[in-house]
């Protein structure tokens, strides 16, 4: 009935409406109803021989309105009727979402029947909580990743990017994370993902258990770029509904840079200028916004704080630059990352992580003293091997030049081996710290 009424009362008596003038590729130009309209304003559009056709309001141009439609434009015809709609972009989640598969309107497509609507309507574009009214970060996290646990150790509330080129493995490490961190509910974003993986990803790479806590949000790369810049906003509104149930959330996102490449698409149809590699201003503008929004949850009026965000998102490096605009506009907003390499998947160590260019920057705040001291003698062995891996490797080094290389050759092997671990394996933040230190202290009998 609570529902009902929210309806009741959400319906606006008033109907505005324009009409098509003009469509240019990706544009649609209207004219009439300017006086209700703005930027972000949604719309439906008659098309001939179709449905409606939902746009967004995403620029003005002289005394036209410029909307960027939701799906093709084929049936839509000059003098067309456009409606403009009251209520903003908003999804009404509720804890039976989990489990579920949603589109980027908050669709469900898993063939699972209709969902459930919540109560209160969570905008789409909230702004993230205001500094000095969100908590701090809380206690590590147990992510069950033994790389991540002990070399990147992550708090609740933290936001890490996982920088890598394509087919390095990000996805099943994501899957790893889905299932096993220490958290009470997933929101994983897919945006821009191959419509042929996405199903692989959810049944046999995040699995029957991983799904049992976790929304997923999907928006394939053949969706229009409204739809697939929307699906990031719907995932982080989702994963903030969660966190004011008091749920420790976990938000993985895949990937920002398809985000990106999306608000580029955008703006470049609205007239904007491109700057560095063709990206536009809008694209920096909106990457803090959205990734802004994880993070400690924001300080009630009670004094009490609601549940954590700790948000972990992917970055598709462009040709394996880790300096290219995104990965380097993403790296100075998060408060980490994690690098994964190429030549390490190459030689086959999964995940494919090198720990001696990754960081989180709650290190080594949230560590023990003696976690602290295995975490710096495990890098300066990895560090040392890895200054004089080319000389070992074509013999030139011969042992005895330096102690701490010879050092750094004998825990070589059983380092890569800690750091090796199946995608079905789980390894706890005490059970990662005892088995470093186990190698490093026979390597140092040794």
């Amino acid at each position: 009935m609570r529902n009902l009424i929210a309806a009741v009362e959400r319906i606006d008596p008033l109907t505005v409406s324009g009409r098509v003038a003009a469509v240019n590729g990706l544009l649609i130009e209207a004219r009439g109803g300017l006086t209700r309209l703005a930027v972000g304003a949604r719309a439906e559009i008659d098309r001939l021989g179709g449905g409606p056709l939902a746009a967004e309001v995403v620029g003005f141009r002289e005394a036209r309105a410029l909307l960027m439609p939701f799906g093709p434009v084929e049936g839509v015809a000059p003098g067309a009727e456009i409606r403009i709609m009251p209520e903003g972009a908003s999804v009404r989640p509720t804890l039976a979402w989990r489990g579920r598969i949603v589109d980027a309107f908050g669709e469900p497509i898993d063939g699972k029947g209709p969902l459930p609507q919540g109560p209160a309507a969570y905008p789409l574009r909230s702004p993230p909580p205001p500094a000095h009214a969100r908590g701090r970060v809380g206690e590590r996290l147990d992510l069950g990743v033994r790389a991540m646990n002990v070399f990147t150790t992550c708090c609740r509330g933290q936001r890490l990017g996982v920088f890598a080129g394509s087919g390095v493995g990000k996805s099943v490490l994501l899957s790893m994370l889905a299932r096993e961190a220490a958290c009470d509910a997933v929101v994983v974003g897919l945006i821009g993902e191959r419509g042929r993986e996405v199903r692989e990803f959810i049944e046999e790479t995040l699995g029957e258990e991983g799904l049992k806590r976790a929304v997923v949000v999907v928006a394939t790369s053949d969706e229009p770029a409204l739809k697939r810049r929307q699906a990031a906003f719907m995932t982080l509104a989702i994963a903030e509904y969660l966190r004011d149930q008091d749920q420790e959330v976990l938000c993985l996102m895949d990937s920002v840079t398809r985000f990106a490449m999306a608000q580029r698409e955008i703006g470049l149809a609205a007239g904007e200028p491109p700057t560095t590699k063709g990206y536009t201003p809008t694209v920096f503008t909106e990457l803090p916004k959205l990734l802004e929004r994880a993070g400690p949850g924001p300080i009630r009026p009670d004094g009490t704080t609601a549940g954590p965000i700790t948000g972990l998102f992917t970055v598709l490096v462009d040709g394996d630059d880790h300096n290219e605009p995104i990965a380097d506009a993403v790296r100075g907003i998060l408060d980490g990352h994690i690098v994964m390499e190429r030549a390490i998947a190459e030689r086959g160590r999964f995940p494919a992580i090198n720990v001696l260019k990754s960081i989180s920057r709650t290190m080594p705040g949230c560590q023990l003293p003696h976690e602290r001291e295995v975490v710096t003698v495990a890098r300066q062995a990895l560090a040392s091997y890895a200054n004089m891996e080319e000389l070992i490797r074509i013999g030139a080094y011969r042992m005895g030049a330096d102690p701490q290389v010879d050092r750094a050759i004998r825990l070589n092997p059983a380092l890569e081996e800690f750091l090796r671990q199946g995608k079905d394996e789980v390894s706890t933040l005490d059970e990662s710290f005892d088995r470093l230190h186990a190698i490093l202290t026979e390597g140092a009998i040794g």
